[in-house]
C-alpha cells in the first residue's frame, strides 16, 4: 500500500490539536479549545475525504476545504500565542508541521 504522507502528517497533527485543546481546556478556556479542536481536525477529516473522492472536482473541494480550515488553524495558533494561552515550546512544532500540510495542500 502507498504511503500517504500529506494525510499521515494532518493526522499527527490532528493529535497534537487535541493536546492543544486539552491545555486551553485546563487554563479555562473551553471555548477556544472547541474551535482550536474542530478546525484543527477538520484538516485531516477533509484530507481523508479527498483521497477517495467522487470525482476531480470533490477531490479538489476537499483539498481546499482543508486549506481553508489550516489557515483558520493558524490564525487560531497564533491568537493563542501572542495572549501567551501556549507558549512557545507548544507553538513552533505544531505551527512547523501545519506549514507543511499547507504546503503539501497548496501543491
Amino acid at each position: 500500500m502507498k504511503k500517504n504522507v500529506l494525510l499521515d502528517l494532518s493526522q499527527e497533527f490532528a493529535v497534537e490539536v487535541i493536546a492543544v485543546a486539552r491545555i486551553l481546556k485546563d487554563k479555562g478556556e473551553q471555548g477556544f479549545a472547541d474551535q482550536i479542536k474542530r478546525s484543527g481536525t477538520s484538516i485531516s477529516a477533509n484530507i481523508a475525504e479527498g483521497n477517495h473522492p467522487q470525482s476531480r472536482a470533490d477531490m479538489i473541494s476537499k483539498f481546499e476545504i482543508a486549506l481553508k480550515e489550516a489557515n483558520e488553524t493558524e490564525n487560531w495558533l497564533n491568537i493563542f500565542r501572542k495572549s501567551e494561552l501556549i507558549d512557545d515550546s507548544v507553538f513552533t512544532p505544531i505551527h512547523n508541521k501545519l506549514v507543511k500540510i499547507k504546503i503539501l495542500l497548496i501543491k
